[in-house]
């Protein structure tokens, strides 16, 4: 299968579905455009780390092949099926480094977060960990040795936080959702100030498993994206 699409930006999660249901677009040509896109917004401070091209591609190719073997099943089967996502750097990643945005603090996690999981399982692709007011405490996006995150269209404005990269992220097509947790604003501030949905779930619908807390009875994790749908809760039938 040749490989020669290039997107000028990530598409919605319902778009990019429906692309990949009618033929028109593989994981492959998706990474690829990704990764260009990264390249144009240059904005390092949208990301604390990002996964290298090379397993960027290699997750792409694993998902390309098991659309070869099971035809358009696999996508009722994998209802994220090559859809690239990013994750606030509270969230763990099994062998990436967690820091909320504190490089002291960083540890290395042996298992992924239950929701971030439910979401690779899903067939998700994961681009990387975004940046974030440290230990999620802020809502400016300003506040991170990672650099201040700024608004997607004016950069001399702030992003709003904590969220901040994983909106950012979302609103300039680097991906085509985020996980960002919300605790008193730190998801809604940040896509309301760069033109996203935000949305912050009922307290205990979404398993907290793996996030570092802010405030345990108060906190939840926050999904960004350009559209609400059925895709992603069809990632999360349970907790």
């Amino acid at each position: 299968m040749a490989h020669s699409l290039v997107l000028s930006r990530t598409p919605g999660v319902a778009s990019l579905l429906s692309a990949y249901a009618a033929g028109q677009y593989n994981p492959l040509d998706v990474v690829d455009s990704v990764i260009v896109r990264i390249h144009a917004v240059d904005r390092p401070e949208i990301f604390t780390l990002r996964l290298p091209d090379s397993d960027l591609r290699a997750r792409a190719s694993a998902l390309e092949a098991l659309l070869k073997e099971e035809g358009k099943a696999v996508l009722d089967r994998l209802p994220l099926f090559g859809v690239p996502f990013a994750v606030k750097d509270n969230v763990d990643i099994a062998g990436l480094p967690t820091t909320a945005a504190c490089e002291p603090f960083s540890y290395t996690p042996d298992v992924t977060a239950f929701a971030a999981q439910r979401l690779l399982d899903a067939g998700a692709i994961l681009v990387g960990k975004t940046n974030l007011d440290q230990f999620a405490t802020g809502l400016v996006g300003t506040r991170s040795p990672f650099g201040a995150v700024r608004q997607v269209d004016f950069p001399e404005r702030v992003s709003g936080g904590s969220s901040s990269g994983s909106a950012v992220s979302v609103a300039a097509g680097c991906v085509a959702f985020s996980l960002g947790t919300d605790t008193a604003g730190s998801g809604r501030v940040p896509a309301g100030f760069n033109g996203l949905v935000g949305l912050k779930p009922s307290l205990g619908l979404v398993s907290k498993r793996g996030v570092v807390p802010a405030c345990r009875t108060l906190d939840t994790l926050s999904i960004f994206a350009h559209e609400c749908g059925r895709r992603l809760a069809r990632a999360h039938p349970d907790r």
